[in-house]
């Protein structure tokens, strides 16, 4: 199979164009059918490294700290995420408890772990090893990943229970609400552009302007 790396396929009519260089805020669009082909990445490159790993310091507090506390008559009690997985699974709830740790826990770990992996080297101009492996890992992982999910649940709970007993919002919470909307810049990053970070020339700065091209694609 002959590779031809200076050519991008119209995904919406599988039109096939020569790619054209993009300056900072292009998008080139199919002129047949008008589907996105490509967009300069701007200075994205450069700030998903350091989310990844504010990610990965929320994330931390958000399993190491109490989510809430709830008071009740003169009694307390607060739990951590791992806290509530362990109580649902002695409730005789294992699928929900393993379901929470999967979703909750080990594939956003797994993703973030991943994109730390992948962006250090690359940052250094190094492709890692299993780099093809880990980006298509990754991309699996991403619709399992359900915090937002887990955090709109533990609100509505909050809700609920502030009527009955006084329930105090533990730092996790606050971790997971940092988090949930940093994940949302991180995993808004275009996989495609691992590759081209990953096979771009040597000595070539992300924010470089490509000379005098415009935005679009070429027959």
């Amino acid at each position: 199979m002959t590779e031809v790396p200076d050519t991008v396929v119209c995904p919406g009519c599988d039109a096939v164009y020569g790619r054209t260089p993009l300056r900072p805020r292009d998008v080139a669009r199919c002129p047949r059918c008008g589907t996105e082909l490509d967009r300069h990445p701007g200075q994205q490159e450069r700030r998903i490294l350091p989310l990844t790993v504010a990610c990965l310091i929320m994330f931390a507090i958000a399993n190491l700290f109490p989510i809430v506390e709830i008071e009740l008559q003169g009694m307390r009690s607060q739990t951590t995420l791992a806290g509530a997985v362990v109580a649902l699974s002695a409730e005789g709830m294992s699928v929900v408890a393993l379901l929470v740790l999967a979703t909750t826990i080990l594939f956003p770990f797994l993703q973030l772990c991943i994109l730390a992996y992948l962006l250090v080297p690359l940052s250094r101009e190094h492709r890692p090893l299993g780099f093809a492996l880990l980006v298509r890992a990754m991309q699996s992982l991403r619709p399992w990943g359900m915090i937002e999910v887990f955090l709109l649940g533990v609100l509505v709970a909050i809700v609920k229970l502030s009527s009955m007993a006084t329930v105090v919002p533990g730092p996790a919470l606050w971790a997971f609400v940092a988090l949930t909307v940093m994940l949302t810049a991180v995993l808004s990053f275009d996989p495609g552009a691992f590759w081209g970070m990953a096979f771009r020339p040597r000595g070539e700065n992300v924010g470089d302007e490509p000379g005098e091209g415009k935005g679009g694609a070429s027959a």
